[in-house]
């Protein structure tokens, strides 16, 4: 693992991280006790039951960019062992080529 793969992982860390603490947050909010107006059937003012849908929205947006990320490491990863096989084979491919070409060679010396 190179460090720039090390420093993606760590901040996809920190985005987790950080989207729990939101998801607490947000949730934690809306289960504080409640008041007694609030039991008589009223309903919370509409600030805090929106500022709480916003963190949930925020949440879901961190989350999904959190998986975008992992999903474009993976295909970045895929992507660099793709590329080393293809190198191999290329090299591969070249060596039997030079092996073949001095192969011909000789054949057709021999038959002179």
């Amino acid at each position: 693992m190179n460090s720039d793969t090390q420093y993606e992982d760590s901040v996809s860390v920190m985005v987790l991280e950080n989207i729990k603490n939101k998801l607490l947050h947000a949730f934690r909010t809306s289960a504080e006790p409640r008041t007694s107006a609030e039991t008589e059937n009223v309903s919370p003012p509409i600030g805090k039951s929106f500022q709480v849908n916003e963190e949930l929205r925020r949440a879901k947006i961190d989350g999904a960019i959190t998986w975008l990320r992992s999903e474009l490491l993976e295909m970045r990863s895929q992507d660099r062992r793709l590329a080393q096989t293809l190198l191999g084979l290329n090299k591969e491919i070249q060596r039997l080529r030079r092996e073949n070409g001095s192969l011909l060679l000789e054949s057709d010396s021999h038959d002179l």
